[in-house]
């Protein structure tokens, strides 16, 4: 199967190529078809799940999404990528992470939104896995805000009347672009983003 890696995506290395599980997936199409059904099955479970912020529940989250797919789903990568930090660092950053919001929380650091944005940027940033970190980080930001009694964010599809942003498009540049001004610190075009 050849991968095509579209900007701000992750290459997978030919070792972890090898830990495909469904033999079957041909094409880049195929493969987004079958790991997006596995997110879809997935659903009813993560929204029942309380106890959000905690590296466990990040890689236990990860393993369900897309553990169908990959053998390494659910475990942090090991080699370093296009994006995200050196690779030992992983658990300490997020397990820093997890514990900044809890604290941002529980003293109304920023409004929820923001807060739940700051947590889905970092971790992008962090990147823990060998692939599917914008989708994980995008879930796992979605739970945190309707635990926090907010609605789930859009995530650019009122603006941009779909839901793709696993091809490059317009919708998937806002979004890249975004993530790029929160890296400097500027949190404003993520968080209309998310909302738009």
């Amino acid at each position: 199967m050849k991968f095509i890696f579209i900007e701000g995506a992750t290459p997978i290395d030919e070792d972890e190529r090898q830990d495909l599980i469904p033999r079957h997936i041909q094409t880049q199409d195929e493969l987004n078809a079958f790991e997006n059904l596995n997110i879809a099955q997935i659903m009813p479970w993560a929204h029942k799940q309380q106890n959000l912020l905690s590296v466990r529940f990040l890689k236990t989250l990860h393993k369900r999404m897309f553990g169908h797919t990959w053998k390494w789903a659910g475990e942090f990568r090991k080699s370093q990528k296009n994006i995200g930090i050196e690779a030992y660092r992983i658990e300490s950053e997020l397990h820093q992470l997890c514990g900044d919001i809890q604290y941002q929380i529980q003293h109304t650091a920023f409004s929820l939104d923001e807060i739940a944005i700051r947590f889905h940027h970092r971790l992008v940033f962090i990147h823990a896995f060998v692939n599917g970190n914008g989708r994980h980080a995008r879930l796992a930001c979605d739970l945190l805000i309707q635990n926090l009694g907010n609605s789930g964010f859009s995530w650019g599809s009122k603006t941009y009347n779909h839901n793709d942003l696993s091809s490059l498009n317009d919708m998937r540049k806002a979004y890249i672009s975004a993530l790029k001004s929160a890296d400097k610190g500027d949190y404003e075009k993520l968080i209309e983003f998310s909302r738009g």
